[in-house]
């Protein structure tokens, strides 16, 4: 009980320091400021949020509701699942039981090697799309979480067919241009979120190159004035998207809004 009272004490501090540099961080940005009363509430939700992620679901749950127990379901939308970083596809268990009661197809990824280069991924996304389309015959739509949302992105340059592929993508919290906590990273994918980073650069080039015209008109980009990871707020944001701000969340708890659960599954119906 002490051990595990000092871990969530601990854990709460850096949470706490987490926000306190978003909010200075914030000042500078286009996206208007958390109140403190708001950054406070953001940071309590956190608390009692990511633990039940990162010490509940990954480590013991992650294999909970398989993507083989999936039932066909001709004629609808699937949603591929694609979690972030030092995640799993555990993170996404709330999502499955909510879609397996709306009878939702999906699939899901296990992004790894866990702190190799984003590029990496892009086969492992590529299989879970395979998947979705295989269950549905219909394109799917991604649901992205954190650097999920740069992975799917380089998936999507590096794949020709990908807009014929996928019917939309759906991204929580991305750090689609960089987030300021990336400069402390010496890890492959964590430098690669660096602001204004060679990877990003490189990524922007090639989405230029190969979609020069309305490259996110099928983006919707969920953001927060609150996320104590991607930060400035606005770099969760992509030009010609639909960007959704969600004012006064933390970066886990984003994606366990039911405003945004409900949008988006809302959103499948619309695409069919």
């Amino acid at each position: 009980m002490v051990g595990a009272l000092f871990i969530t004490l601990g854990y709460a501090l850096v949470l706490g320091i987490e926000f306190v540099v978003a909010a200075a961080v914030n000042r500078h940005d286009v996206v208007e400021r958390a109140e403190p009363a708001a950054l406070l509430g953001a940071w309590w939700e956190e608390v009692q949020q990511a633990p039940r992620v990162f010490f509940g679901r990954q480590p013991f749950l992650w294999r909970r509701l398989p993507d083989s127990s999936v039932e066909p379901a001709p004629n609808e939308t699937a949603v591929v699942l694609i979690h972030g970083f030092v995640c799993n596809r555990g993170f996404w268990l709330p999502w499955m039981r909510e879609m397996r009661q709306r009878g939702l197809p999906y699939s899901s990824v296990n992004l790894e090697p866990v702190f190799g280069s984003i590029d990496d991924y892009v086969p492992l996304i590529d299989q879970a799309v395979r998947r979705a389309h295989a269950l549905t015959g219909r394109p799917p739509m991604l649901v992205c979480h954190s650097m999920g949302g740069l992975a799917a992105r380089a998936w999507r340059v590096a794949s020709q067919d990908a807009d014929a592929r996928v019917a939309h993508v759906v991204t929580i919290g991305s750090p689609h241009r960089g987030t300021w906590l990336a400069r402390f990273s010496h890890l492959t994918n964590g430098r690669q979120m660096r602001q204004n980073g060679d990877w990003l650069r490189a990524l922007e080039q090639r989405e230029n190159q190969s979609m020069p015209e309305g490259a996110f008109d099928r983006f919707t980009c969920w953001y927060s004035n609150a996320d104590n990871i991607v930060f400035p707020a606005s770099t969760a944001t992509l030009a010609g998207a639909d960007n959704r701000h969600v004012p006064g969340v933390a970066h886990v708890a984003l994606a366990f809004q039911p405003t945004v659960i409900n949008a988006t599954l809302g959103l499948l119906q619309r695409l069919g």
